[in-house]
């Protein structure tokens, strides 16, 4: 699958990019009926009203690890990054269609690690679902990149996310500071089956949905970093577990 020079632009600059036609229909079929089978009564799983998510989605459900990483999408991942990542984060999302959902702007500023322990440059540490986040060097953060799988077509009207062009390139950009007087903000409408590849340091929000319509996304995480002395990236998935990019 050879791609056009375009996209890799459009990572570097605006700091995202879609890419339809990832996914056969019958693709997404099969990974959506493996995630209904799923046994969602890990503390992995959680599910509102609202929001119906599966954290570190790969080793939950691990069928899907092949059906996701199909080769058209290893063939993106190698020809705009290089073979040199991995996988760090996993998430399912699913967005009902009577869902009120509605997430603000911000940043993804902070990864998924093993333990707690002192490191210097890595602050603001979490805890959930026993699983520690920290937030990392800012080089960390500027080199790694996110691909989100469109299981539904998704619009302005189901939740689709809108991002400020470029806010990645800004280091750490507080939401309450935005400029909207010199900001673009744009919508990224995605076709079912197709992808969204962005920074974690763009900024971006997900709207409410009002057309009645799922917004089912996998969101996967990926990085070319290792992390010092002995903290370890807590979902890596390397060579010996079938490293997609190898």
């Amino acid at each position: 699958m050879a791609l056009n020079t375009t996209f890799a632009h459009d990572i570097l600059q605006p700091g995202f990019t879609v890419i339809n036609g990832i996914y056969s229909p019958e693709e997404i079929n099969n990974i959506i009926s493996l995630i209904e089978a799923a046994d969602n009564s890990a503390e992995t799983f959680r599910k509102t009203s609202d929001l119906f998510a599966i954290r570190q989605f790969l080793k939950e459900v691990p069928g899907t690890y092949n059906l996701v990483f199909n080769s058209k999408l290893k063939a993106v991942i190698q020809q705009l990054f290089g073979n040199d990542y991995f996988v760090v984060k996993s998430i399912y999302f699913d967005k009902p269609g009577s869902s009120n959902w509605y997430v603000p702007y911000h940043q993804d500023l902070t990864i998924s690690v093993d333990k707690k322990q002192s490191f210097e440059g890595f602050s603001n540490w979490t805890t959930k679902q026993n699983q520690y986040a920290v937030q990392p060097p800012i080089e960390i953060l500027e080199n790694n990149f996110t691909v989100r799988i469109h299981l539904d077509d998704t619009d302005e009207n189901n939740g689709a996310l809108k991002v400020i062009e470029k806010s990645h390139l800004k280091g750490i950009y507080r939401p309450e500071t935005i400029d909207w007087q010199n900001e673009k903000e744009t919508l990224c409408r995605v076709e079912k089956g197709g992808i969204m590849i962005m920074r974690p340091l763009l900024l971006h929000r997900s709207g409410r949905t009002n057309n009645h319509k799922k917004r089912r996304v996998i969101h996967i995480e990926f990085s070319n970093s290792e992390l010092p002395d002995d903290l370890r990236w807590a979902e890596r998935m390397n060579e010996t577990k079938g490293a997609p990019l190898a």
